[in-house]
């Protein structure tokens, strides 16, 4: 089953591409890998959570915040190559992690972007992972994601 079908069956929706919030595109695209830009935890014009993974924001937030991040760049990669049925493989998957000094649970909030990409892509979704706490991230929300792909 390939991805667009995958995601059907899931009734998870692709959004449209969040449009940049600087001066940066949501992809670049080098031979067979598409990289994405930092995606925020935007749905439906919104952020979902703000503020900072051991403050205001709990770890099951900032989960689903990581989750949405991921379907963020998803959409990116898609408007990039016209169908998620072309991507090969997951390669890499970054998420940073507003956190407070003490909060270090950031694994198990990277694990919401993580765990879609493989309900997403199976075996392909498979990916090496960086979750990194930081102090603050764009519009002070708590997850911001990167991906790369193969296609």
């Amino acid at each position: 089953m390939g991805a667009e079908a995958r995601l059907a069956e899931l009734g998870i929706t692709v959004p449209d591409v969040v449009p940049p919030v600087a001066a940066y595109q949501p992809t670049a695209r080098s031979g067979n890998l598409v990289f994405t830009a930092g995606q925020l935890p935007a749905r439906d014009g919104e952020m979902i959570a703000v503020g900072k993974l051991g403050g205001e924001v709990t770890e099951e937030q900032g989960y689903e915040c990581a989750r949405q991040c991921a379907l963020n760049a998803l959409a990116a990669v898609k408007a990039e190559i016209g169908s998620l049925d072309d991507v090969k493989r997951v390669v890499k998957v970054v998420v940073f992690v507003a956190s407070t000094p003490d909060f270090t649970g950031q694994p198990k909030v990277a694990n919401g972007a993580s765990e879609l990409l493989g309900e997403v892509f199976g075996d392909a979704g498979k990916h090496a992972r960086s979750a990194v706490g930081v102090a603050v991230l764009p519009l002070d929300v708590p997850v911001e994601v990167e991906i790369t792909v193969e296609v």
